[in-house]
């Protein structure tokens, strides 16, 4: 009897001790922290994706502080060059890719889509061209502004530099490659054709949309304005993608994530914003 009172007391004082809560817990796994991003995205390339590049790049580093971020503004081609060289991680073109760098086997991937605008001085008396004007204009067999319809005086052009992304689409979609008169003056970057078409009463340049501002006056072309609306319905022809590329193998885990991340509805808010036209 006395052995039957000790363990009903046993089996007692057992089951007390689980009601309380007071047997020792399973140990758990302390919950994985998140690991911070950071290292190095670099990219260079094209002054036309510069603005919204430099702008997609701050807020990225804003939502990972260790991040340092990097763009240089020195071609498209000189920006493809340098992806493939590993020189940046990231190439930017303001045009397609070539056959020839598309033999180098990196990848591509369009980041949006901008126009480009045909820029007069604002004393030039002209609001509108056909494609037809603007290529005859920019092969020299156009000179005088009466030609089209303005005063007479003297067209004075203005082109982008060799190896320019925007040159070379607005080449290729205006019809004249390799054919730009001896005459045009020549400029580095949309900045430059900017100030030199401002500061030139008789001037006509080409600057991306990114860079539009009441300084100088852009042209309808067939009728049609310079607007992202018109670019998206078709109407304005004048419009190239902005192009990243790069070597998979040359990427930081800070780049990849860039990468996703400019494909995102927030990126793409950015995009807009600096005059971009985001795939959505």
């Amino acid at each position: 009897m006395k052995k039957i009172v000790t363990l009903f007391m046993a089996v007692v004082l057992g089951f007390g001790l689980v009601a309380c809560g007071t047997t020792p817990a399973e140990p758990t796994q302390p919950e994985e922290e998140s690991a911070t991003l950071s290292g190095e995205v670099s990219l260079s390339g094209s002054t036309s994706v510069e603005k919204i590049g430099i702008a997609l790049g701050d807020e990225f580093m804003a939502l990972n502080p260790d991040v340092d971020f990097t763009y240089q503004a020195i071609g498209s081609s000189a920006g493809v060059k340098n992806a493939n060289e590993g020189v940046t991680m990231i190439g930017t073109a303001s045009r397609n890719i070539k056959d020839s760098e598309k033999e180098l086997g990196m990848t591509e991937q369009v980041l949006c889509y901008d126009g480009i605008a045909v820029i007069v001085n604002n004393a030039v008396d002209v609001d509108e061209l056909t494609l037809e004007d603007v290529q005859k204009i920019y092969k020299g067999e156009i000179t005088n502004w009466s030609e089209v319809g303005g005063s007479d005086v003297d067209i004075v052009v203005v082109s982008r530099e060799q190896g320019s992304g925007t040159r070379g689409a607005f080449e290729e979609i205006v019809g004249f490659e390799d054919e730009l008169t001896v005459n045009a003056l020549l400029a580095d970057g949309n900045g430059n054709v900017h100030a030199t078409v401002k500061s030139n009463a008789q001037a006509i340049g080409y600057i991306s949309f990114t860079t539009i501002n009441d300084e100088i006056k852009p042209l309808k072309i067939e009728g049609s304005e310079p607007t992202v609306e018109n670019v998206l319905d078709g109407s304005f022809k004048v419009s190239r993608p902005f192009n990243i590329i790069y070597h998979d193998a040359n990427l930081s885990d800070a780049a990849k994530k860039f990468l996703q991340w400019v494909q995102t509805d927030e990126a793409k808010d950015i995009i807009e914003d600096k005059g971009g036209i985001a795939i959505r």
